[in-house]
């Protein structure tokens, strides 16, 4: 078995414990996808490929699209296996607005709620540490992802169109909610890229 490079804690509960990946986890992020790859077919129209995890893991955002901290986090079973992973930006584009990347799972927790486990210990981090708003893309047609993020709390703020995934190009849902009392005017005042109306 191949264990975590930096066993650092994050959160944990329910049976896991999450800590941050780090370069050297790379091919532990790999096992994971290539044994969970429904998502990637599901999105992409293929399965992962040997260098997903490494482009997962450096991919970032472009310079005009700022954020204060990016995490690509793990939650590990008492073996120290992934059963679930999840990029997450903090201060995306705005203070206080944090974005969710990936968000996976592994396939032999699906039906189980461990999805739903998992996702309210992340916003609850996530609230600790200032968010206020939380905002994600769902690929439309990914009917199991857009009844979860509905079932999460997650709402329409528009569409985008002909985004390139795979070997296919999809529309994505951009979806967002909010963690205090702020309105959907507030956020939408403070990320105007969002707004339905916006190129």
């Amino acid at each position: 078995m191949v264990v975590a490079v930096n066993p650092a804690v994050l959160f944990a509960g329910d049976g896991w414990r999450v800590s941050e990946l780090q370069q050297a986890d790379v091919p532990r992020l790999q096992a994971f996808f290539d044994a969970n790859p429904e998502y990637f077919h599901t999105i992409g129209g293929e399965g992962p490929k040997v260098t997903t995890a490494q482009e997962e893991f450096d991919s970032v955002p472009p310079p005009e699209f700022p954020y204060r901290q990016r995490w690509m986090l793990a939650w590990t079973d008492a073996d120290g296996a992934i059963v679930g992973m999840a990029d997450v930006l903090a201060d995306f584009n705005a203070e206080r607005v944090w974005h969710v990347g990936l968000f996976i799972v592994a396939t032999s927790l699906h039906g189980h709620g461990a999805a739903s486990l998992m996702y309210r210990q992340l916003e609850l981090w996530m609230r600790a540490d200032g968010a206020q708003w939380v905002r994600l893309g769902v690929v439309l047609g990914n009917v199991r992802a857009e009844r979860f993020w509905q079932r999460q709390g997650y709402a329409e703020l528009r569409q985008r169109h002909a985004i390139p995934m795979g070997v296919r190009s999809n529309t994505v849902r951009v979806l967002m909610k909010p963690l205090a009392q702020g309105t959907v005017a507030d956020y939408l005042a403070l990320v105007g890229r969002d707004r339905p109306d916006a190129p």
